[in-house]
């Protein structure tokens, strides 16, 4: 694939210009930068990123707000970068429709894997909050949840319950797609319908949503 087009959305400039350094010098191409959530909706709008790279805490408009909106407009995917890991903010994050979650400290490898991910339209949740989000939206998606639990589960297709455990696993649409025998492009279809019967904003809310429900691909749709 080409180079991911990148904006860096962050109210500290050392934090920008290093992540411009890291990224650029792994083949991802940095479109432009943003000091606060205002700009961020600006210049995504103007520039048409593939990825928005997004702290959360920044004067004036914050990170949560700021990802709703460019989500809602269709300007770019969002990739959360903060140094808080507080429910809130995983739980606003996930709701606003942010495609991944990552903390700071993640390293450059991993970052740019991740980079490469959204912009193909995949999820990722830092293993460090990934227990906690997948508890967080909803509660009722605690072990055990039945399909009524849950709004739109039991409106999913066996193949799509199948692609949603592939989402669950981690999986990216490739390995989902060579697991189950399908192309990738079937892959996105399903995952597309699978976001709309759950309601979701994206791959980490869905996922969220899902959370505790196992044995999906077991359980086809009724009727």
């Amino acid at each position: 694939m080409s180079a991911p087009r990148v904006l860096l959305a962050d109210d500290h400039g050392a934090i920008r210009e290093a992540l411009r350094l890291m990224l650029e010098s792994h083949g991802v191409t940095v479109v432009g930068e943003a000091s606060d959530g205002a700009v961020a909706m600006r210049n995504a709008a103007a520039l048409g990123p593939d990825v928005v790279l997004m702290d959360l805490r920044m004067p004036g408009v914050d990170g949560i707000t700021a990802t709703r909106e460019i989500v809602e407009a269709g300007s770019a995917e969002v990739l959360v970068l903060t140094s808080f890991d507080e429910d809130e903010l995983v739980e606003g994050a996930l709701r606003a429709g942010a495609a991944g979650f990552l903390l700071k400290t993640t390293d450059a490898a991993t970052l740019v894997d991740a980079v490469r991910r959204v912009a193909v339209g995949e999820g990722v949740l830092d293993p460090r909050v990934t227990r906690r989000a997948l508890g967080l939206i909803p509660r009722a998606g605690a072990a055990g949840a039945r399909d009524e639990e849950v709004p739109g589960l039991s409106q999913l297709t066996e193949r799509e319950r199948e692609v949603l455990d592939g989402m669950r696993a981690g999986r990216s649409n490739l390995e989902i797609a060579e697991g189950l025998g399908i192309s990738v492009a079937t892959v996105k279809t399903h995952v597309s319908n699978v976001l709309a019967k759950l309601g979701a904003r994206s791959r980490s809310h869905a996922v969220a949503l899902a959370a505790g429900t196992d044995g999906l691909a077991e359980k086809p749709r009724r009727g």
